[in-house]
């Protein structure tokens, strides 16, 4: 993988990058994304709104995935403004983040899904809390719940960073690199292509 230089001799202009990327297999880098977003359990999600064309974002609990884990499944209100903006324009990205730093970028396009069947599959009976019960023996938060959809999204391409040293080294390779100016290497730093996403695909289809 080559690094555009500006003015910088031979130094990469993003040494960062440089220093930490990973250039794994694509099984490596997507089991690696997957089981970081397990563990992280919640994400934000970004949409863009249809009247203002502002982005905005929202914490969502992640409730399955699917195309060999690359895509993501969450439960949605379907009366609720995230709904609208997917409509409008189906762009999104989720974001994860955990508390030693590492996180994940996954960009692509989703869906609301209603079909009774999907939304029976993933329901899960804490969505009650969020719901609440109108008591008209119709809205109540129940899996025949008409507000409640599914939110799929398809994943276009992926870019995350997970640490590769534990706490106190990656703590000694800053402080290092604060004194010598050289980046830290602190993260294996990975990106995900719409052409890995497509061969993944690919290959779980022939498992299946």
């Amino acid at each position: 993988m080559s690094f555009s230089n500006t003015d910088t001799g031979s130094k990469p202009a993003d040494p960062y990058k440089a220093k930490n990327i990973d250039n794994a297999t694509i099984k490596e880098k997507i089991e690696g994304l997957t089981e970081f977003i397990s563990a992280s359990k919640f994400g934000m999600m970004t949409t863009r709104d249809g009247s203002s064309g502002a982005l905005v974002s929202r914490c969502m609990a992640l409730a399955a995935k699917e195309g060999g884990g690359v895509d993501l499944i969450f439960h949605t209100n379907t009366e609720s403004g995230k709904t609208d903006d997917i409509t409008s324009d189906p762009h999104t990205n989720v974001s994860f983040l955990n508390s030693s730093g590492e996180w994940a970028s996954v960009s692509g396009t989703s869906e609301i899904i209603t079909d009774r069947s999907v939304v029976e599959k993933y329901y899960s009976s804490s969505l009650k809390a969020w719901l609440g019960d109108l008591g008209d023996g119709k809205h109540d938060g129940g899996p025949q719940d008409p507000r409640i959809g599914v939110i799929k999204v398809t994943t276009r391409t992926a870019t995350y960073a997970v640490s590769k040293k534990n706490a106190i080294s990656r703590v000694a390779e800053v402080a290092q690199g604060v004194i010598t100016g050289n980046a830290a290497s602190v993260n294996k730093l990975r990106e995900i292509s719409e052409e890995d996403i497509l061969t993944w695909r690919a290959s779980n289809k022939l498992v299946q």
